[in-house]
């Protein structure tokens, strides 16, 4: 999948999550078991060979009215299984629809059940069927995870938009396209042994690097170029491309299992997130083949890069009436081949090579002969060993403004013979002593669409016929007709439900097709797949690999005989007062921290004894052992000494009796009593009235916390009775006055309560374990003096202190300035704080947005005007706490900012091409007309006294025109641009027979074998006369649009209602067309101007600001200053 892990993103709409649907999504969790009513037709599970398809359409009425946080479809079967649809109407915790394809039987399953489905989910656009969002994957079904999807497959505000066209009468459509394919069992699958080779683990979006490091390793000469690259012994991996290729290379050679490739990702800077991006196959492919090229300079294998994959062609320019041509030479290491409207590879070499002819205006200046007809191409000096070829699979599309996947059918042969037809791609100066026969070594295939997918390669290392898919982590034997047939794209037919029925057979678009090819030359395949062995590799290189691997085999080996030991962790005087006061200040030890022997289970604890004895230099009988308990309170104490009958026991029975829980280490507390002369003596006898107490000691001044040691008391016995030793134990005068607290807890706050000097220890409920914490008495101007006078308040402060990195929201990666706060600050400390560190007279001007433990980027929202209680509050991202603010700086109050709408109008100008992008800020009870009132204070207007209008524009249609009265609270100028112009003078005139129509620029396309309008450019109103023919409105027309004659002459019009154009001649009466007085709600009938769409594409900068409302970075207007002939341009 291209995204395993099971958190989800708040701003991550390009990059959807793959994962099981699980309602806490911070980590793998066991899926909701739903059984079903009707289970007596659970389908056994069956491996299938060939792929079963087929389509589902659910269609979900009053979907703003589902109240169910999960809906899941009626059952279909696919290839004899059952499954459903599962969705989260309102977001699986995220502001995203969530959509999942889920096993529906999955409770009354047989232990063991696994399937594996490749799927699509979509939801149908029901007003442009091309605008419907879909998303594929492929999933190992099984008992843990059964069910797989998308928690972002689309944002909330986009679905419930009625304007989009998602949700249609209050209906949403959802498809699901589900094919079953044979199963391989995920969990016991041994790709080593089944094929010999091992693959490459998924660090999150690596599959695209995987399938392209799998490629470059199964090229034996480069492998043995990087395994000759100088690496040395004292090079790190994660600092060393060279060292972590050669690393990386190695185990996929000798291991035995998946590899890991963050060593290599850690060499290319990456960090964790950007393992999480999927980036550019080419361009990662370029960059890591420039940097090994460079590595390899001035050393054995300099050069290796070019050799294997550096190819050279020739562009030039010919005169066709003078004797003058002008050639370049240029090299490539990938050759980039045109997919749309190309059959195969050759159709896209025969493209590459065509010649262009210069002539008319756009005529070639040859040096000393002027304005010349000239051909102008490409042809190739030589081709590479290596050919990689890429396949221009992902393209921009002006007419959508957006980057699509071309999924057409593209074929490409195991043999490509770059000769053909007399060397027709060759330059005059190529070697035609070369033969330019290749064979294909390697398919790379993307599956999914352009926002995201899965990458996986089909490669024959040997050249062989056996041809080997590699997919991640595993590695399958695959035919020829699955490494090419089935990777051309295109489209497939489902096979007929009813075929007695002459009913049409349904065609869907493959979504899997390859988009990489790499090719090696016959002549020179015996240098290629050479023998690489051991030899080739560096003696540093196969010590340190081999040493990796007997340490992870010692693990293995460690993890295997776990059963067989106990770990126990000793605790003792030293550790406590190594720890507190630096690492821990609550509770007495962290026993990670402690030293830790591993003893097998059938030893005698006496045995173990003599192993304490040797490390501690403690003799046995000077040793007394107690076991640690976890209270009511959750807090960790010594708890009583082991018994002699428990000291002769195995240690095995002992972890039992201490601990109940599988695998729970055994934790001791080593009590050493020492002598006058600091030697150990025999421990005191211990009866029930003795209690062991622990002591730390607090400096209010020093702000310290220490251990100071312990102490048996008596239970009848009073704290009065021992304040001289406890003042010996501190350093302190005989008589000096101290105050006692017993720290009672810490979870989920601090309990630190004094304790009465005359009070026995019994009526105190002082018990073993019990922590005493002292202090000097301090007088009462001192309590001024300290920040914390008490233990108390130090304690409290130190479980509540939290230092906060700042990071200003337009730099989001990097920390501005630290704080250190208390969690229980509210929001007011907060703000407070800041504006002090950033000299600001006012804190309510600062904004505070939290940040996304998961995608590591600034939540979409912003944390508003004492919207939250305390600062923990603030650092809490779904159950993850984070130590990361970001902050704004405002031009005005956030309190007032708030309390007001902020629009981004684009302003057109009646007379210049200029397009003015303003932000309008008022109140949100403000109306239409105050906007205007507000733009005309603004913006140049043509004379004095005209009026404007605010118009609603999506898709390039004009959908509204708001009323002035109407209030602006509910204005969306996130999908809809809002646009302000001028309304002309004859529009206020309008005669009785009048009409005032919608004029659309389209196109038209072909998609799925079906015509469709395209609609680009700027809408705009027009009056039309009563009896006035095409002829006339076409001249007014072109004077608006001031388009020159010969353009404007291959212009068609024609009448549209709901997307079907009827053409119209000159003579025809227009009006007669147009009966609806009224443009609100007009779009749909409009007079269409069929034309090509030549205009670079304009962006509004105001859509370009993720947050524009108030802060000092943008300011109250954008002035983009367009070019002319701005209605012909597309928004």
């Amino acid at each position: 999948m291209t995204l395993m892990t099971p958190a989800p993103l708040d701003q991550q709409e390009d990059e959807e999550m793959l994962v099981p649907h699980s309602d806490l999504v911070e980590g793998p969790q066991p899926m909701e078991v739903v059984a079903q009513a009707d289970a007596s037709s659970a389908v056994e599970n069956q491996p299938v060979e060939d792929p079963q398809t087929s389509r589902f359409t659910w269609t979900i009425e009053n979907f703003s009215r589902l109240n169910t946080k999960k809906h899941y479809s009626e059952i279909f079967v696919v290839g004899g299984f059952k499954w459903r649809v599962l969705i989260f109407p309102k977001g699986n915790n995220v502001d995203h629809l969530s959509m999942y394809l889920d096993v529906a039987d999955s409770a009354t399953l047989p232990y063991g059940w696994s399937r594996y489905a490749q799927f699509s989910l979509s939801v149908v656009n029901q007003i442009h069927n091309k605008y419907s969002i879909r998303k594929d994957t492929q999933h190992q079904f099984n008992a843990r995870e059964s069910d797989w999807g998308f928690t972002s497959f689309m944002p909330l505000s986009d679905l419930y938009d009625p304007g989009r066209g998602y949700l249609v009468n209050d209906t949403c459509i959802i498809e699901a396209e589900v094919a079953v394919r044979k199963i391989l069992d995920y969990w016991t699958y041994d790709s080593k042994k089944e094929t010999g080779f091992v693959g490459l683990k998924n660090q999150g979006a690596t599959c695209y690097m995987n399938s392209l490091l799998q490629t470059l390793y199964h090229i034996p000469y480069f492998r043995k170029a990087v395994y000759h690259m100088p690496t040395t012994e004292n090079d790190m991996p994660s600092g060393s491309i060279p060292l972590a290729l050669q690393s990386l290379f190695y185990k996929l050679q000798y291991n035995d299992n998946s590899v890991a490739t963050k060593e290599l990702t850690k060499s290319f800077g990456w960090d964790t997130y950007d393992s999480f991006m999927q980036h550019d196959v080419q361009e990662l492919n370029r960059v890591l083949c420039e940097k090994l090229e460079d590595k390899m300079k001035g050393t054995v294998v300099e050069g290796t890069i070019q050799q294997l994959f550096e190819g050279h062609h020739m562009n030039y320019i010919e005169c066709i009436n003078v004797d003058y041509k002008s050639t370049r030479k240029e090299s490539f290491y990938d050759l980039q081949l045109d997919v749309k409207g190309c059959r195969d590879v050759y159709a896209s070499f025969d493209k590459y090579v065509e010649v262009e002819r210069l002539e008319g205006d756009n005529r070639y200046q040859a040096e000393n002969h002027g304005l010349q007809d000239a051909k102008k191409g490409v042809l190739f000096i030589d081709f590479p060993p290596v050919l990689q070829l890429q396949l221009k699979r992902f393209e921009y599309d002006f007419m959508r403004d957006t980057m699509v996947k071309i999924n057409d059918r593209y074929e490409f042969p195991l043999q490509l013979d770059l000769d053909r037809e007399n060397g027709k791609y060759l330059s005059p100066d190529a070697d035609r002593s070369v033969r330019n026969l290749y064979t294909l070594h390697s398919v790379l295939v993307h599956s999914g669409g352009v926002h995201g997918g899965h990458y996986y390669a089909f490669i024959r290392p040997t050249l062989s016929d056996q041809w080997f898919k590699f997919d991640d982590e595993r590695v399958t034997k695959e035919d020829t007709r699955r490494a090419l047939e089935e990777q051309y794209g295109g489209e497939e037919e489902l096979p007929q439900t009813n075929p007695g029925f002459n009913n049409t057979p349904f065609k869907f678009t493959k979504y899997s097709n390859a988009y990489m090819l790499v090719y090696i030359r016959e002549s020179d395949k015996e240098k290629i797949i050479c023998n690489v062995d051991e030899k080739d590799i560096a003696e540093h290189l196969r010590i340190r690999l081999k040493k990796e691997q007997e340490e992870k085999e010692d693990k293995r080996k460690y993890k295997a005989q776990a059963h067989l030991f106990t770990i126990i962790k000793v605790a003792r005087d030293e550790d406590l007062a190594e720890q507190i006061g630096k690492d821990i200040y609550f509770d007495l030890v962290d026993h990670d921290k402690v030293r830790s022997f591993r003893i097998q289970k059938q030893w005698p604890f006496t045995l173990f004894k003599e192993e304490v004895a040797k490390e501690f230099g403690i003799p046995v009988q000077y040793q007394r052992f107690w076991i640690w308990a976890k209270r009511q309170n959750h807090t960790y104490r010594p708890n009583r000494p082991l018994t002699p009958q428990e000291e002769a026991q195995s240690v095995g029975q002992l972890r039992e009796v201490s601990t109940k829980v599988n695998n729970a280490d055994l934790k001791l507390f080593l009590e050493v009593e020492l002598g006058p002369d600091l030697r150990p003596i025999p421990p005191p006898e211990k009866t029930k009235e003795d209690i062991l107490l622990f002591f730390k000691l607090y400096d209010p001044e020093k702000e310290e916390l220490r251990y100071v040691g312990r102490l048996f008391v008596k239970s009848s016995g009073k704290p009065i009775e021992i304040l001289t030793k406890l003042n010996e134990m501190a350093g302190f005068a005989p008589d000096e006055e101290i105050e006692l607290y017993e720290e009672i807890k810490f979870e989920p706050c601090v309990m630190c309560e004094h304790l009465a000097k005359r009070t026995s220890f019994r009526f105190s409920q002082i018990e073993d374990g019990d922590i005493i914490c002292f202090q000097k008495s301090a007088p009462p101007e001192s309590e001024e003096q300290c920040r914390y006078s008490d233990v108390t308040s130090f304690l409290e402060y130190v479980q509540n202190r939290q230092v906060v990195h700042f990071r200003a929201l337009e730099r989001p990666k990097e920390d501005d300035f630290c704080l250190e706060l208390s969690k229980l600050h509210n929001y007011d400390d907060v703000v407070e704080r800041v504006a002090r560190r950033l000299g600001l007279d006012d804190p309510s001007k600062i904004r505070l947005t939290s940040h996304n433990c998961y995608s590591q980027q600034p939540k979409p929202q912003p944390i508003k005007y004492r919207g939250v209680e305390h600062l923990s509050d603030m650092l809490v991202h779904y159950n993850q706490s984070s130590d990361i603010l970001y902050y704004e700086v405002l031009d005005i109050p956030l309190p007032e900012l708030q309390g007001l709408k902020n629009l981004k109008v684009a302003f057109h100008h009646a007379t210049k091409d200029d397009v003015i992008i303003h932000n309008i800020r008022l109140p949100k009870q403000s109306t239409v007309g105050d906007v205007i009132n507000e733009l005309k204070t603004k913006v140049e207007l043509s004379h004095p006294n005209a009026e404007l209008r605010l118009l609603e524009v999506f898709y390039h249609k004009i959908y509204k025109i708001f009323p002035p009265s109407e209030k602006i609270e509910n204005i969306n100028d996130q999908y809809w641009t809002l646009r302000a112009e001028e309304i002309p003078e004859e529009e206020k005139n309008l005669g009785p027979h009048d009409r005032l129509i919608h004029v659309y620029h389209f196109t038209k396309e072909t998609v799925q074998n079906q015509m469709q309008v395209q609609n680009f450019g700027e809408p705009f109103f027009l009056i039309i006369h009563e009896g006035e023919t095409l002829a006339e409105v076409k001249e007014r027309i072109q004077k608006k649009l001031q388009v020159p004659d010969e353009e404007f002459s291959k212009w068609k019009f024609a009448f549209l209602s709901l997307g079907r154009p009827e053409y119209l001649q000159d003579s025809d009466i227009v009006s007669s067309r147009f009966q609806r007085r009224d443009v609100y709600g007009a779009w749909e009938q409009y007079l269409g101007l069929e034309h090509s769409d030549t205009a670079p594409k304009r962006a509004y900068a105001a859509n370009q600001c993720s947050k524009t409302d108030g802060t000092q970075s943008l300011g109250s207007e954008t002035f983009l200053h367009l070019p002319s002939n701005r209605l012909l341009k597309r928004e």
